[in-house]
């Protein structure tokens, strides 16, 4: 098992204690053991029950940028990642849930989620092509941090198996946050197109010069 695999079982069995006995009752170890997990690689890895919610925000982010050869305008890019985090949380809903439900009672691990998700908007918004140095980054991130936690408390709620009602909410989301500024204008979209089909051809100039390579 390598540690991607360990990861991923030992944050399902965490949020499937977390279904059942609430996140508040959910440990490392008694996840570990759930999972059938050594103890010791278990404590290496997770050194805080935090580090279970941390991981799993890694794990999402992953998924989302898996596929760096995005299409389409900056705001269908960004619909698409987020979504993807979004599928990547369906798996988990239930412990979620949870976990959601506790944050209330738990100010430093809100706090320490909520640096956590900045983070991960910063890479999103990044991977979308939108502009995230300076200020006026700063404010982009921020808006984004915006618009995933109002889809996410939409999503908290939605039991509709395709999350018709979180895709509405990301949709109406992502319009209020282009209205204040959250997309490049005309322009800079067009440069980001130009720059993502350069990219393309440099990728097949690559390809077509393995080939030749091989071929001789």
């Amino acid at each position: 098992m390598d540690n991607d695999d360990f990861d991923t079982a030992l944050v399902s069995a965490a949020l499937t204690l977390a279904e059942e006995r609430g996140w508040p009752a959910v440990t490392v170890l008694a996840a570990a053991r759930r999972a059938g997990l050594p103890l010791p690689e278990a404590r290496r890895r997770f050194p805080l029950k935090a580090s279970i919610l941390l991981r799993l925000g890694r794990l999402a982010d992953d998924v989302a940028l898996a596929d760096d050869m995005l299409s389409g305008a900056v705001r269908e890019r960004l619909f698409d990642l987020l979504m993807r985090r979004l599928d990547v949380f369906q798996q988990y809903r239930g412990g979620l849930q949870s976990v959601f439900r506790s944050l209330p009672l738990d100010p430093a691990l809100t706090l320490l989620l909520g640096g956590a998700t900045v983070e991960s908007m910063r890479w999103m918004a990044d991977a979308a092509g939108v502009n995230t140095s300076g200020i006026r980054g700063f404010v982009h991130v921020n808006m984004l941090v915006a618009v995933w936690t109002h889809t996410l408390r939409v999503w908290e709620k939605d039991e509709s198996p395709d999350m018709g009602s979180t895709m509405a909410a990301l949709d109406q989301a992502l319009d209020k946050a282009g209205r204040f500024g959250l997309f490049p204008s005309n322009a800079e979209e067009n440069t980001i197109q130009d720059g993502l089909a350069d990219l393309d051809d440099v990728d097949a100039s690559f390809s077509g010069a393995a080939i030749s390579s091989q071929s001789n």
